[in-house]
């Protein structure tokens, strides 16, 4: 166990990895203002995107989930990026079988989510790569599967592929309760972010916030910084680790 621990905090986890740091610290604030958004009405059902690749979104959610968990919370993480996922390869999980699984029928619903050595967090991971996601995350079999876990846990996680590539993200956004979209500083360009916006809108998806990350320094090695946009328009605070 020790092992596995020691490569999950390689993959970076860093909740796991240093709990006392900014960067966790700032995990922190966002699952906080998450927890002040779902005072009148819980937020159970979360899906975390990004408007391109590679902007960091499966980083934060997964650094979200552990966060979460770390309060007590009974989470569950679900991998639903059908294209190219990633949450296998940072828990150390299989991936043999998974949501995709479930949604074509050839496992149990009951099927039993994987543990990875983290009080309180379980994770669906994607399963094998099928030749229809949309048409998988859009299905009744997907909608009455997000409200059996939704009962069974406190809060559910949903990592999906950047909005602005497929429609899976703006078809699987009606059916939770919100959406945080990660863009990256510095290489996510504005229209990018501003079509990926426009695009959750169109189907009257609730944006929760959005996460800035990755802001670089020059000659000073990378920084983390992460904003949180909550309902009201505002920023709430920001948080920086050094990366050298």
């Amino acid at each position: 166990m020790k092992q596995i621990q020691q490569q999950l905090n390689s993959n970076g986890l860093m909740v796991m990895d240093d709990p006392k740091s900014l960067v966790s610290e700032a995990f922190r604030l966002l699952r906080t203002n998450l927890q002040f958004m779902g005072v009148d009405k819980p937020l159970k059902r979360i899906v975390v995107t990004s408007s391109n690749l590679g902007e960091g979104k499966s980083f934060t959610i997964a650094n979200l989930a552990m966060s979460i968990a770390a309060t007590g919370s009974r989470v569950l993480l679900i991998d639903a990026d059908l294209r190219k996922p990633r949450i296998h390869k940072i828990f150390l999980l299989e991936n043999y079988r998974g949501l995709s699984s479930i949604l074509a029928g050839d496992i149990s619903a009951d099927f039993v989510p994987q543990e990875a050595g983290i009080e309180n967090l379980h994770i669906i991971t994607s399963g094998p790569v099928p030749p229809n996601p949309a048409e998988l995350l859009g299905s009744s079999k997907m909608k009455q599967f997000l409200n059996k876990v939704s009962s069974m846990y406190d809060i559910v996680l949903l990592d999906s592929p950047p909005v602005n590539s497929v429609a899976d993200t703006s078809i699987l956004s009606t059916s939770v309760d919100g959406v945080i979209l990660v863009v990256e500083a510095g290489s996510t360009p504005r229209e990018a972010a501003i079509l990926a916006k426009q695009q959750l809108e169109k189907v009257k998806a609730h944006i929760l916030g959005v996460v800035l990350n990755k802001v670089k320094q020059t000659g000073s090695g990378y920084y983390y910084y992460y904003y949180y946009y909550g309902e009201s328009g505002g920023h709430e605070k920001k948080r920086k680790k050094r990366r050298s």
